[in-house]
């Protein structure tokens, strides 16, 4: 396969992105024509993650087709450029949130406690499989945000939790509320979460976090904030991925002009978001 670009950062992601065994960062330096720590930081600036860490969300992303494709575990290990099915299995709670085996058979064992309620905001989903939180979702009604919440996992059980809530699930609604002005904030601890995500994702959403109340940011502004200044797409894509509805608030982000931009939840909701964050924020900012 032969490669027409001039650029040898846009060259180094193509020949990752195409290649079945991603070459190391020393033979795709000496490919493109680069030293290694000079792709490695350029390639990072660009993209907002290392020539590494795109090989290896590249081949978690071929491990998740595969899974569902395939006719065994074994078959899609290898099909994904995983060398060994055992390197798989040790790291399968951080790549999958479960075993391979579990993931193909679309989450068949896992049960997801799950309870509602009712916000200004409209109906809200907090979930928890036994490994922590794995979605704060928002909608019109529990059927669309079960429909939602079930989509990746289709064989896993979902189980209503109502009479004195799950603890877990009790305490992220609390935390919402606080972070809403709704009602004052716990100092209990908040429970684990069990997100399935690529490290690039995680740098957006904690850069998230760490956007002050009644504030806000552009994609780019972001994209600064995470050491990667060409990567505002990116940001908005790992926005618009995120699972946890208002604890990541990816409602403080808008576009370069300070426009609202898109938002997973909807217009309505982003807009009431920052104007009740506005209102409750503290004066003297």
């Amino acid at each position: 396969m032969s490669f027409s670009h001039s650029d040898p950062i846009a060259l180094a992601h193509e020949l990752i992105s195409s290649a079945e065994d991603a070459p190391n960062l020393h033979s795709l330096a000496q490919e493109v024509g680069l030293s290694p720590s000079h792709l490695q930081r350029r390639f990072r600036a660009r993209y907002g993650m290392s020539p590494a860490e795109f090989a290896a969300s590249r081949r978690l992303g071929r491990l998740k087709h595969a899974l569902r494709d395939s006719a065994s575990v074994t078959d899609a290990v290898y099909a994904a450029g995983f060398g060994s099915g055992s390197r798989v299995y040790e790291k399968s709670d951080t790549l999958l949130g479960m075993t391979p085996a579990d993931y193909r058979r679309g989450g068949a064992g896992t049960t997801l406690r799950y309870t509602t309620l009712a916000t200004p905001l409209g109906e809200l989903l907090v979930a928890a499989t036994e490994r922590g939180v794995c979605a704060i979702l928002l909608g019109q009604s529990e059927t669309e945000l079960l429909a939602e919440l079930t989509r990746e996992f289709p064989a896993a059980q979902s189980e209503r939790v109502d009479a004195g809530r799950d603890e877990w699930l009790g305490r992220v609604i609390a935390e919402v509320h606080a972070n809403l002005g709704w009602s004052k904030a716990s100092t209990a601890p908040l429970p684990p979460f069990d997100l399935r995500a690529t490290a690039f994702q995680w740098r957006v959403w904690q850069a998230l976090t760490r956007i002050p109340a009644g504030e806000t940011r552009s994609y780019g502004a972001v994209a600064q904030a995470i050491g990667a200044p060409r990567a505002a797409r990116a940001v908005a894509r790992a926005c618009a991925s995120n699972r946890l509805a208002i604890m990541v608030p990816c409602h403080r982000v808008v576009r370069e002009d300070g426009s609202l931009g898109g938002y997973r939840w909807g217009m309505a909701r982003k807009r009431r978001l920052l104007a009740r964050e506005t209102e409750v924020a503290p004066q003297g900012k």
